[in-house]
């Protein structure tokens, strides 16, 4: 990763998560530090982001900092989560004023390539670092993870689908699809919505 990308992966985390604590009634020097802390998860990793860090990139030392902070795995843990919130709320807006089965599940597939393209996007460099965490901070994490995945239970659940299909099978595939795109995805041939449209066909599959 170049110096020009770090500060790239910086910026995007910082807009992302701003926006989406714009109305949470936390004080400008709590974002503050919620931003900085989204900011260097996202370009060094939980593991080498220290709350040291944090702190010097607020300006913010020892027990000034705690004052807001309990710990560096709790602060992950609700960027995290607010990350994953933010998904699901656009998803669920997306799929709202749908409803033909296979629409809404499109809508979903396509608002998640959106989110997961996106390079103002939280979500990929969290739930890419997932792994590096320590095992008591992963169980906290699958909690809100299987919040999430709870959405798309629910869609392919209602799907007219052939019923040789396994859902349970279907739905792991879908998704282990969606989270890997950004793998090998570069920008031009398709964009992120052609390609959510696109795998919604691959993947439909009616019953009769």
């Amino acid at each position: 990763m170049t110096v020009g990308d770090s500060r790239e992966m910086t910026s995007a985390a910082k807009s992302t998560l701003a926006g989406a604590l714009q109305d949470s009634g936390l004080s400008d020097r709590h974002r503050d530090i919620l931003d900085a802390a989204a900011a260097l998860f996202a370009e060094r990793g939980y593991a080498a982001t220290s709350v040291r860090d944090i702190g010097e990139r607020v300006g913010l030392l020892g027990g000034s900092l705690y004052h807001y902070i309990k710990s560096k795995e709790a602060l992950f843990v609700r960027i995290h989560d607010i990350a994953l919130q933010v998904a699901e709320d656009r998803i669920r807006a997306a799929i709202a004023p749908l409803s033909d089965p296979w629409a809404r599940l499109e809508a979903a597939c396509v608002t998640m390539m959106e989110i997961q393209l996106d390079p103002n996007s939280l979500t990929m460099p969290l739930m890419n670092d997932f792994a590096s965490a320590p095992a008591e901070i992963r169980e906290r994490l699958v909690e809100k993870r299987d919040a999430f995945e709870q959405v798309f239970r629910d869609l392919i659940a209602a799907l007219p689908l052939d019923p040789a299909l396994d859902r349970g099978v279907y739905r792991l595939l879908l998704l282990t699809l969606l989270n890997n795109v950004s793998g090998w995805y570069r920008p031009g041939r398709m964009t992120p919505d052609e390609i959510g449209r696109q795998i919604l066909r691959i993947f439909r599959h009616e019953a009769g």
